[in-house]
């Protein structure tokens, strides 16, 4: 699997923050929130919407600090701390135990109406489930790898497919690889491919479509970047020379 975008950490982050509205939009449309676009965009800005339910505003707002969270620790390893400190801020106030690797059984319902039921989690066979998706050398192979990893087994009590995208975010971003965000219009198709990706495990059907349809990034033209940054590193070297002048 190569790349799809070769950004510096700088420009990532500059891409992270300039679409974090919509990346939260999407993340609260997989999970059914009916707030619309422009209402999840205020209550980022902090504006308050009374139509908005006040649980939707909790989700909407955890997921913000989940996002300022990894942009401010991005040279933290990925590991079993790390993940749980996502989770930590992705379902406060909304899990049974928030930042804690799940103790007991959940279900998953299915779109076909079956149950998904993952095994409670081991912390040891977790820490060396991370340990191996580390050594992963394709960066973007990694954040997907560890996406569906961390998806299908249920790590923690809520909030497994938001902390394990912006985990794979954080992933991607602190080598320049772009934004894992799935599009509302292409839910359906995931959501699809999820629940046969849950019952097979087998990942390449998942990669192929999030690699296709969800990896977002911009597009840096090397010889314009150096043509018009240098009119600019010129005119502060004049201001500069201008200034020991007097």
């Amino acid at each position: 699997m190569e790349d799809k975008y070769n950004l510096t950490r700088e420009q990532n982050i500059f891409l992270a923050q300039k679409i974090l509205a919509e990346t939260v939009y999407n993340a609260i449309k997989l999970e059914g929130l009916n707030t619309t676009y422009v209402q999840t965009e205020k209550i980022l800005n902090g504006i308050n919407d009374e139509k908005v339910a006040l649980d939707d505003v909790r989700t909407i707002l955890n997921l913000k600090s989940a996002w300022k969270y990894i942009l401010n620790n991005l040279d933290k390893e990925i590991d079993i701390n790390f993940v749980c400190n996502v989770n930590k801020r992705v379902s406060a106030d909304e899990s049974l135990d928030w930042g804690v690797i799940r103790y007991g059984n959940v279900g998953v319902r299915l779109i076909d109406g079956s149950s998904y039921d993952p095994e409670v989690p081991d912390i040891e066979k977790v820490t060396k489930e991370l340990e191996k998706i580390n050594k992963i050398e394709n960066t973007t192979e990694k954040a997907l790898t560890y996406y569906l990893w961390g998806a299908r087994s249920q790590l923690f009590w809520d909030g497994n497919k938001r902390t394990s995208n912006i985990v794979a975010n954080a992933i991607l971003i602190k080598s320049g690889k772009g934004i894992l965000s799935v599009d509302e219009k292409d839910l359906e198709e995931f959501n699809l491919k999820l629940s046969k990706f849950y019952k097979t495990n087998n990942m390449k059907e998942m990669k192929d479509f999030l690699y296709n349809k969800s990896i977002k990034g911009m597009t840096i033209n090397k010889e314009l970047e150096k043509k018009n940054k240098n009119p600019w590193a010129k005119s502060k070297e004049n201001e500069k020379n201008k200034g020991n002048e007097r």
